[in-house]
């Protein structure tokens, strides 16, 4: 493929998606990240797109909203990737929210094997995940239906959150910094989002690498309401990723890293073999001081396999306590 038709395919994937990760630019065009670096940063020189670290976005400094049928075929890899290991989350017998977006559909289609489980969702895509799981009751709230991510929001589904108090909340977003938490282009979804938040007693966030970093217009959750960061393992190369995670864990946000999907099983994110004993999927500690630390105490590692154990026992008295009332 030539220069010119690669650049123009790749301002074309921009304008539909509104922000393309590097990796998967350079996946679409056949061609290397450094490439497709190259291309970014020419046409960005035009004033046909922004250039991020780690990906393109549409110029003005805010990203927009892809609609499902692009955003469902971006990221597949990394999505599945954060769906298992967000799953090792959740406990039988829980009374959870999951919010709208294709990495909370992915992460429901698993949800469909933990008996007793109650899921509390305003997306169609999650409600149809879980329509023939025998085991996990369905609640879906009332609403407007948003055709573009198949959504339901405004008034009707706000008000039938109100009251509702469950163990975990699980949401998605178009962006999220360690300055503004979690973020959306839509702002009827941003509400509904919030009240998903308010019902739970935890916020668990499920963000591909190629969307730290990017901002957008309606928050919807601010870093210091954030439990838990559910990702995958971006590029040795992505600074801004890899420094959004060390400032969201140094807030206290407790980070989980997935390595590379099931499908893919010992490859590195450069698609190299792994080294022997890697596995495929991993959990990447990052030092975070926690907000309930003394001063002066030492900071703690976390890991994803860290966070499930110890949340275990205290969400089985969290969920008893939640029958009771």
């Amino acid at each position: 493929m030539f220069a010119a038709e690669r650049r123009q395919l790749i301002l074309e994937m921009v304008r539909a998606n509104g922000a393309v990760s590097l990796r998967e630019l350079a996946r679409v065009v056949q061609t290397s990240e450094v490439t497709v670096r190259r291309d970014v940063r020419a046409l960005e020189a035009e004033g046909l797109l922004d250039r991020r670290h780690g990906g393109a976005v549409l110029p003005g400094g805010f990203t927009r909203e892809s609609g499902f049928p692009q955003k469902s075929h971006l990221a597949t890899a990394e999505k599945t990737a954060i769906a298992d290991l967000a799953a090792g989350l959740v406990e039988e017998g829980e009374a959870i929210v999951v919010g709208a977006g294709t990495t909370t559909q992915e992460l429901a289609r698993r949800l469909a094997r933990v008996p007793g489980l109650t899921v509390v969702t305003n997306s169609l895509l999650v409600a149809q995940a879980l329509a023939h799981a025998n085991r996990v009751e369905v609640v879906m709230t009332g609403g407007t239906l948003r055709g573009s991510n198949y959504a339901l929001v405004g008034s009707g589904a706000e008000q039938s959150l109100q009251g509702l108090r469950v163990s975990r909340a699980f949401l998605s977003g178009s962006g999220l910094t360690a300055e503004r938490g979690l973020s959306t282009s839509n702002m009827l979804s941003a509400s509904v989002d919030r009240a998903l938040v308010q019902a739970a007693s935890e916020v668990v966030v499920l963000a591909d690498h190629g969307k730290l970093g990017a901002d957008t217009m309606f928050q919807t959750v601010p870093t210091d309401v954030i439990t838990h960061l559910v990702t995958d393992e971006p590029p040795v190369h992505d600074e801004r990723a890899a420094t959004e995670l060390q400032a969201l864990a140094d807030q206290g946000v407790q980070v989980a890293v997935a390595g590379p999907a099931a499908g893919d099983p010992g490859a590195d994110p450069a698609g190299d073999p792994a080294p022997a004993g890697r596995q495929s999927r991993r959990d990447v500690p990052l030092q975070a001081q926690r907000r309930v630390n003394p001063p002066g105490s030492p900071p703690q590692l976390r890991s994803a396999a860290h966070l499930t154990a110890e949340t275990a026992a205290g969400e089985r008295a969290r969920v008893a306590d939640l029958r009771r009332r």
